[in-house]
């Protein structure tokens, strides 16, 4: 499985997670666009972390350029992919890893720190992966990976915000997986736990980003990441990845019962039991919380 020639967009690459993948991607010889704002975990700021990678990347002999446009800007989308194409001639493969945290309890919750996290997770997710994707179709290939979570997928106390934007992205994903799929455009779905100045952010955490538990590191999720856009990708599929574990999280639905054309609510209440079963699915567990 090679990545030699492919050019790679990793967003929020300055840290984190998304270091890890552009590191391993530059090293295994993909040519890399690391994009980072570069700003503080809430999205205040801006900084050089970009730079930074960068500079790592070419380091070890591989090829990279930095950019420091933020996701969640209609432009500055357009502007990262556009990086890609003016220095690299195109892109193969788009991992959407941006993000920031504003969490607290949805009474307690601002519209505005709704928005803005909607704005970056899922909005900029989405615009990145709309300049990337009349460039994949045209050329019959393409990966693209969303890195959802968790606390969307199984829910979290006070990240509503967070959560709702993370399983958007699923959403996404089993919609666009068909739509590319009869033009080799794969898109997966990502559900990662570690050390990050993220998850170091959350109350409780005990979590050191600057020196992660080695069982905890963020490298430990990468494998997956770079499984997921290879080119035997599967399409439309959510992995876990967390201190070297692996699982699918899928969606199902049960068999359900016909009660006919005039059922009442009353009829769905004295057979909720059974249109409400789960036997056979499998319990709702993970073998972490993010």
């Amino acid at each position: 499985m090679s990545f030699d020639g492919k050019v790679a967009i990793i967003t929020g690459a300055g840290g984190g997670l998304g270091r890890e993948h552009a590191l391993r991607l530059g090293a295994a010889g993909a040519k890399v666009v690391v994009n980072d704002l570069g700003g503080a975990v809430d999205g205040s700021g801006q900084g050089d972390a970009a730079d930074v990678v960068v500079e790592e990347i070419r380091a070890a002999g591989g090829t990279a350029v930095a950019n420091k446009d933020s996701v969640s800007d209609r432009e500055g989308a357009r502007n990262i992919v556009d990086t890609a194409v003016s220095e690299f001639g195109t892109v193969d493969i788009l991992i959407n890893n941006a993000g920031i945290l504003r969490d607290k309890s949805y009474k307690k919750m601002s519209l505005d720190e709704w928005d803005i996290v909607i704005n970056v997770h899922l909005n900029g997710t989405a615009y990145v992966t709309w300049h990337a994707w009349p460039i994949m179709y045209e050329k019959n290939y393409g990966r693209i990976l969303f890195t959802s979570s968790v606390s969307g997928i199984l829910g979290s106390f006070g990240q509503a915000n967070y959560g709702a934007a993370k399983m958007g992205m699923v959403g996404l994903m089993n919609n666009l997986s068909r739509e590319g799929a009869s033009h080799n455009v794969r898109v997966n779905c990502l559900s990662p736990g570690a050390a990050t100045r993220m998850t170091a952010s959350v109350p409780g955490s005990n979590i050191d980003a600057d020196n992660p538990d080695p069982a905890n590191h963020p490298g430990l999720v990468s494998p997956a990441a770079l499984y997921l856009v290879s080119e035997d990708a599967p399409n439309g599929r959510i992995l876990q990845a967390a201190g070297g574990k692996f699982a699918s999280d899928m969606v199902f639905s049960n068999v359900g019962m016909d009660l006919g054309l005039d059922a009442t609510w009353e009829d769905v209440a004295e057979n909720a039991e059974q249109i409400l079963e789960t036997d056979g699915m499998g319990p709702k567990t993970t073998f972490w919380r993010e």
